[in-house]
């Protein structure tokens, strides 16, 4: 009797465990791409998965890796800092585009150079490899050591199209994060390079205004500080599961938008007075006057 007691009670507790994951059987996200857009989405996920019974592996890789992953169907969600119809390769057609937020980039050097202001033409002198060294700035007699984001990164294309304007890049080392980005100005002296805004308040980073411009949500806004872009979650057209949908519907809702998105040091989409197209025109918002 009590072999088959043992036996009985076994077979009950397999047969409710079972069940129990039956019922709560999760299903998988995998979002790729954007490293600008990286903490906020794993920000969301984390919030999010457990409540809903979802998996969502997030990882970086740059917006040209989310864009390309997504249009082939390998990812469901691809990450972006550009318009899909601005990336090589991608057929934008293929693609349905939310932007979820915005995010501001800004130069920044490493603090012990001792500048807080710089023009957007000595910017792009600097980036265009005419001028190389500080104290052609009224720094210290320092090299400049330019670090670069990767190709494929929304972050550099967005930099290239409202700094350099058409003007080609001078080689550099390249990294492949904002986060590794910051961990090199931060260490490396004489380095410049630009961050998205949620990576750039570190002490030995100082981020640089531009014409007396301060980079600060409230003047993106309004693009009176011009470094800017959308942060895209781009889905296939063949390939939109109802728990992606409601994923980034949940990124996208109100009570997201006013606290996790704007404590993390991004902007609400809700709040811009301005919007950009993918030509990079700006106009503005007409019903926020």
């Amino acid at each position: 009797m009590k072999i088959k007691t043992i036996k009985y009670l076994l077979f009950i507790l397999v047969m409710t465990c079972t069940l129990t994951a039956c019922s709560q059987k999760q299903e998988s996200l995998i979002s790729v791409g954007s490293t600008a857009l990286q903490p906020l989405v794993e920000e969301a996920s984390v919030h999010y998965a457990d409540k809903n019974h979802v998996r969502i592996n997030v990882q970086g890789g740059g917006s040209g890796t989310g864009l390309n992953q997504v249009q082939a169907g390998t990812v469901t969600i691809g990450n972006s800092d550009i318009f899909a119809q601005q990336a090589d390769g991608i057929n934008a057609n293929k693609l349905i585009d939310h932007r979820v937020a915005v995010v501001g980039i800004v130069p920044v050097i490493n603090k012990k150079i001792g500048i807080t202001n710089i023009s957007m033409l000595q910017l792009r002198e600097i980036f265009s490899g005419k001028i190389n060294n500080w104290n052609q700035l009224g720094g210290p007699n320092q090299k400049i050591v330019v670090v670069n984001r990767a190709e494929g990164s929304g972050t550099r294309k967005t930099f290239e199209l409202e700094v350099l304007k058409g003007q080609k890049m001078k080689l550099s080392q390249t990294q492949d994060s904002n986060g590794s980005v910051q961990k090199i100005i931060s260490t490396t002296p004489g380095s410049i390079s630009y961050l998205a805004f949620p990576y750039a308040n570190k002490k030995k980073l100082q981020k640089l205004s531009i014409n007396h411009v301060k980079p600060t949500s409230a003047n993106v806004l309004t693009n009176k500080w011009v470094l800017w872009s959308y942060e895209h979650m781009y889905m296939n057209k063949k390939k939109q599961p109802q728990a992606a949908k409601k994923f980034i519907e949940y990124i996208m809702s109100r009570q997201f938008q006013t606290s996790t998105v704007e404590k993390m040091g991004y902007i609400s989409i809700r709040k811009m007075k301005v919007q950009k197209d993918a030509n990079g025109k700006v106009t503005l918002i007409k019903n926020k006057g």
